[in-house]
């Protein structure tokens, strides 16, 4: 039962719901004066100006200063504290940029001194390249808040102003004496806006300035975000370094999985039949001159027991690299991995060269990975491989039509398979929509064999 109470709430928020789908059936031009990332970018600029003053004295007189005093030891702690204030405001202006302008700039790595001790933190300081490109920010930025705080505070007032004209026009003749805003005036003649037709052309005008205002403010914020990505952030090769480690961990962590994976399979599959062929072999011995025909049947036994466990090793070996793969090369390779796909599988391969034998095999296990998904999960009639090679990059693709929705986001095998591919500088693309089909698409560096 719905109380008159909860259904007032429940109309709010509908109501609210109407009102936010109007708002976005407005047009961008429209909406773009009243949003809050307007706001927010202008209060970015305007609080820029104070702020770049104070680090552009800071920076100028402490760089000055310590010039000034490097004929005496003095000049290396006043230069190391410089650039040890820039990288304060530097941490400052990415939490600033990060809460107005929505952009998450990385944090650069921290100091890392070779011994303990002042001098050994100084000389940190004074090496880093991320220091000095902050104290170039705190110099640069300040000409160009100087710039940007003008042009979007007069754009702002001036359009609002004009806009809001014909509600404020009566100020002028009750307490100013005229008729309305002076346009032009040489003492013997005088312009005013004071007629109707003139004070609805001043809001039209108005109108113009304030919806192309908001589009100014995005430029202008637009030249901050470079400034910040470009001065603040870690730098290209840092950047790299971060990626390379974290890539290293992965392939670690690859490596050991595959490891566990192998010594599983050997104990639970071939070394267990290993072990229970020698206890049959050596019941059949001790049978032998008792009972032949026993013997001999638990030989026979034993035999089967042999091709097995030799199945079980060669189904092992295929799975850390199949010696197909090695002798005729990946077209081959995924063709034999298609004919065992519980769906037709079309392959086709259309490569100039072998690529190298460590992305052939990282290409011939992402392939067998995907079409095993595509046997587990896709309920598909068919499916098709695809094998090219643009530029400098491997492409793979695998299709099938089946019901779609599988998502690399959510932790599944998509998501272990992109994070392989990431460590060698790959990328996994997976576009599948709930009614299929799905197109998954990966991308590995090419280096020749």
């Amino acid at each position: 039962m719905i109380t008159p109470t909860q259904h007032g709430h429940g109309h709010g928020y509908r109501d609210d719901a109407v009102a936010v789908e109007r708002r976005r059936r407005l047009p961008a031009g429209l909406r773009a004066p009243f949003e809050a990332r307007t706001f927010r970018e202008l209060g970015y600029l305007l609080l820029s100006l104070p702020l770049s003053v104070i680090m552009f004295v800071y920076a100028v007189t402490m760089v000055s200063l310590g010039a000034g005093l490097l004929i005496t030891f003095l000049g290396i702690p006043v230069l190391a504290g410089a650039l040890a204030g820039a990288r304060g405001f530097a941490a400052m202006e990415r939490t600033r940029a990060r809460a107005l302008l929505g952009i998450d700039v990385g944090t650069p790595g921290p100091l890392r001194p070779r011994t303990h001790g002042p001098m050994a933190w100084m000389g940190a300081l004074l090496k880093s390249g991320e220091s000095w490109r902050n104290l170039l920010y705190t110099v640069v930025h300040f000409p160009w808040a100087v710039f940007a705080f003008n042009v979007a505070l007069v754009f702002w007032t001036v359009g609002w102003s004009l806009l809001t004209y014909p509600l404020w026009q009566w100020v002028f003749p009750m307490y100013a004496g005229q008729g309305g805003i002076q346009l032009y005036g040489d003492g013997a003649h005088n312009i005013y806006l004071d007629n109707p037709f003139e004070i609805t052309v001043t809001a039209a005008v108005g109108l113009l300035i304030t919806l192309a205002t908001p589009w100014i403010i995005r430029a202008l914020a637009s030249v901050d975000r470079a400034l910040v990505n470009g001065l603040l952030g870690p730098s290209r090769l840092a950047t790299r370094v971060v990626e390379l480690e974290s890539d290293r961990g992965v392939v670690v962590d690859t490596a050991a999985a595959d490891l566990r994976r192998i010594e599983r399979d050997l104990h639970d599959g071939a070394q267990a039949r290993l072990v229970n062929l020698a206890m049959d072999l050596g019941l059949a011995k001790e049978k032998l001159t008792e009972d032949p025909q026993e013997a001999a049947r638990m030989v026979d036994e034993a035999h089967g027991e042999v091709k097995t466990a030799l199945q079980e090793l060669r189904d092992l070996a295929r799975g850390i690299h199949p010696a197909i793969l090695t002798d005729r090369g990946l077209d081959a390779a995924l063709s034999s991995v298609a004919s065992r796909c519980t769906v037709p599988v079309q392959v086709e391969v259309d490569l100039p060269a072998r690529p190298a034998p460590a992305i052939e095999g990282i290409a011939y296990f992402t392939v067998s990975e995907l079409l095993q998904n595509v046997s587990k999960h896709s309920r598909a009639t068919r499916a098709t491989v695809d094998v090219w090679r643009v530029e400098n990059r491997l492409m793979l693709q695998v299709t099938d039509n089946g019901v779609g929705g599988a998502d690399a986001s959510t932790g599944s095998g998509l998501a272990g398979l992109a994070e392989r591919l990431d460590a060698v500088d790959g990328i996994l693309l997976v576009d599948s929509p709930t009614a299929g089909p799905t197109r998954v698409t990966a991308e590995l560096p090419w280096r020749r064999a």
